[in-house]
């Protein structure tokens, strides 16, 4: 906790552009790694991959699912990852795009669409498949690191699948607390003054070196009781806008077609 602390702390104390640079070099790489990865896994298991593409829909939405009340449990699960992995709803990525040097926020809104739909639809689709395909859901493993760890072990040779998740999980982890770090910063600094906004990292540090010696399952319980107290202010707030929001889009879109047509 304390090394991992230690690293954050090299990143965050230099601001938004060296956040913004170590994020951009690491993640991009990362992503196609593990993209690449789970794509030879459903080669590997392609055979399968079509019966278990059934499975996710026929035992999520089976009478046996239904009456147990596991339809339930499981759409809840699925929203508390989904906005996890993509934070959608949440009101956290709007700070980061709202960085953004554009003319045209509507533009901007559409490219933080696209977080949501590689996140969760397409990464997230590819990854349940790659634990399915491989039959290591069996096995009873209590999360869904432990599943794609077993499912990258099964099907990647000379045992190189757990290397390249353990890397890929620990880029997305830092990347993921370089960006929480400026959320903080930024929330702090708007609710008292900017200039204070800055110590928020010690806190944020101190904290990485807490949530390493805690229960995984109280952390986990933390963030997600926070993200629904985020969720709450957000959506009241995108539906109160959704006017405003409807207004610029239809504009941008008739500038856009104005444009084409000239």
């Amino acid at each position: 906790g304390i090394v991992v602390a230690i690293l954050t702390a090299i990143v965050i104390f230099g601001g938004l552009k060296r956040i913004a640079n170590v994020a951009s070099r690491l993640v991009p790489f990362m992503v196609i790694l593990y993209f690449l990865s789970v794509i030879y896994i459903l080669y590997v298991q392609s055979e399968f991959v079509p019966e278990m593409f059934k499975l996710i829909f026929t035992d999520a939405f089976s009478g046996k699912a239904a009456a147990g009340g596991v339809l339930g449990y499981l759409i809840l699960t699925a929203v508390k990852r989904a906005a996890f992995s993509n934070e959608a709803g949440i009101g956290t990525a709007p700070m980061m795009h709202g960085n953004a040097k554009t003319d045209e926020p509507v533009r901007e809104g559409l490219v933080a669409m696209l977080g949501p739909a590689i996140d969760t639809i397409l990464v997230c689709t590819l990854t349940a498949l790659a634990i399915l395909s491989t039959g290591v859901w069996k096995t009873g493993a209590e999360n869904g690191i432990s599943l794609t760890l077993k499912a990258f072990d099964h099907a990647i040779p000379f045992g190189i699948g757990s290397w390249i998740l353990t890397l890929a999980i620990f880029v997305f982890a830092f990347s993921t607390m370089f960006s929480y770090s400026y959320y903080g910063t930024s929330c702090l600094g708007f609710l008292t003054k900017p200039k204070y906004g800055k110590y928020y990292n010690y806190i944020f540090v101190v904290a990485i070196v807490i949530a390493s010696v805690v229960k995984l399952d109280f952390a986990i319980n933390l963030i997600d009781s926070a993200f629904a107290l985020m969720a709450i202010p957000t959506v009241l707030s995108a539906v109160l806008l959704s006017g405003h929001v409807n207004k610029a889009v239809k504009a941008y879109f008739s500038r856009l077609n104005s444009n084409r047509g000239a």
